[in-house]
């Protein structure tokens, strides 16, 4: 896929100035991001960056302090609870773990999104949910309950479930937590797989180097809750940046406390 094309075209998702807290300690400072038509974005940064939470206001699950979030060219702050039904629609998300409903077979977790949001015939649904186990490589696995299935058989078939409705964008929250290299790469082929045939922009939130290094088109690289860069794998793989390297190469940093400071939060709020 041609990026630099896709990049000229107006963007599907459109973050600015993102402000998020809870309480009186900011997660999201003035955050602001742009994915093109077809792009792989991977967002990615230590634990507590703020990535997942970023995801989850991309998503609409939460409300921003201030900033704001386009999605297809809809300010999702603004739409009625009917236009973001609609929305979501075209969206599809693939969630760390899975989700999957333990309860229900394979085949009718993947029918769930056709059957909540469509008029179609339980047939219709049934082989077009098929047709979607068939892309992820797990034809015939339908009737097999979530308890049956290897932590890389649920991650696609969750996979399954968010691409049954055909959306314009996917969401992927730590696509490789907890599977094993072959596992994890096969992962990684399969999501620019389906990038190249279904066209969709994917979002990607993901602390492994690797799998991000194998799949995006552009890293943006979170860190306490502010966007350090954003750029190709090279541009990424190449700064200079202390906190990028750090990341990069996984070391630790240097902690300074300052005293006054430590002896002022313990007893805060005890008078």
């Amino acid at each position: 896929m041609d990026m630099r094309s896709a990049w000229n075209q107006p963007p599907v998702i459109r973050v600015r100035d993102l402000v998020t807290s809870y309480g009186d300690r900011k997660i999201l400072d003035g955050v602001s991001l742009d994915v093109g038509p077809g792009e792989i974005m991977v967002i990615m940064g230590g634990s507590g960056s703020g990535k997942s939470t970023l995801l989850r206001y991309i998503l609409g699950l939460h409300r921003p302090d201030s900033g704001s979030i386009e999605i297809l060219g809809k300010n999702i702050q603004k739409l009625s609870g009917l236009e973001w039904q609609k929305l979501r629609q075209k969206m599809g998300v693939s969630f760390q773990g899975g989700a999957l409903f333990n309860s229900m077979s394979v085949g009718d977790n993947v029918c769930m999104p056709l059957r909540e949001h469509t008029c179609l015939d339980d047939n219709t649904i049934r082989i077009m949910s098929r047709m979607k186990l068939e892309v992820v490589n797990l034809a015939g696995f339908e009737d097999m309950m979530p308890a049956q299935l290897s932590g890389g058989m649920v991650k696609r078939a969750a996979l399954a479930r968010a691409i049954v409705m055909d959306p314009s964008i996917l969401f992927f929250d730590e696509p490789s937590a907890g599977l094993d290299p072959v596992v994890s790469a096969e992962l990684d082929e399969l999501i620019l797989r389906l990038r190249e045939a279904l066209g969709v922009s994917v979002v990607v939130v993901t602390h492994e180097l690797e799998s991000a290094f194998n799949i995006a088109d552009r890293i943006t690289v979170l860190d306490r809750g502010r966007i350090l860069m954003t750029g190709t794998v090279e541009a990424v793989r190449n700064s200079d940046n202390p906190r990028v390297r750090s990341l990069l190469t996984r070391t630790v940093e240097d902690i300074t406390i300052d005293a006054e400071d430590y002896l002022r939060r313990l007893t805060e709020g005890t008078a």
